[in-house]
């Protein structure tokens, strides 16, 4: 049995989960709405605060999705309650990012300015010029915008410079030595 799968995720208060013909699943919550698919054979129930993601038999290809199909579903939870967030800093001279409107305008070092705009889904917020702080509901376009904006300007080996996840540790490499005679 999937360790993961198994586990029940519990609904808060505020939160309502229905599950429609197909497997489509949504989450309505304080933040907003989500709407998933989730594959056939996975069965999704609801009872009470409570919710379960089973498989039907041991096939390769159920066990992989029952993890899957779980940890989405609390990732489709937690989002409509508390959101997610992405923390980048820039580091370099000269390098800065600030808010205009909906949106972000980074100097890079390049001889023009880089601009990057919030969707929908996605607010941007930039509290210090060497900062940016990406938030959404949906988990997915959280990483996948903080990635394209970090891919504007990654950081480089030699002296650090560039666009990082504030967690991330940059491996650093030693420069150019003399070298013969």
């Amino acid at each position: 049995m999937s360790r993961i799968g198994k586990m029940p995720i519990t609904v808060p208060a505020g939160v309502e989960i229905t599950v429609a013909d197909g497997n489509v699943v949504t989450v309505k919550g304080p933040k907003g709405t989500l709407t998933r698919a989730f594959h056939p054979n996975m069965t999704i129930t609801v009872d009470g605060g409570v919710a379960h993601v089973t498989r039907p038999n041991d096939e390769k290809l159920n066990k992989s999705l029952h993890g899957l199909s779980r940890t989405l579903l609390h990732n489709m939870v937690v989002g409509v309650t508390e959101g997610f967030k992405k923390e980048l800093d820039v580091n370099g001279v000269g390098y800065r990012v600030q808010k205009e409107g909906k949106k972000l305008v980074m100097n890079l070092g390049f001889s023009h300015t880089v601009t990057v705009e919030e969707n929908e889904d996605i607010t941007i917020e930039a509290p210090t010029p060497n900062k940016i702080i990406i938030h959404g509901i949906d988990k997915q376009k959280v990483g996948q915008f903080a990635a394209e904006v970090r891919g504007k300007r990654p950081p480089e080996p030699y002296k650090g410079k560039g666009i990082k996840y504030t967690t991330e540790v940059i491996r650093r490499k030693e420069g150019k030595t003399g070298g013969k005679k």
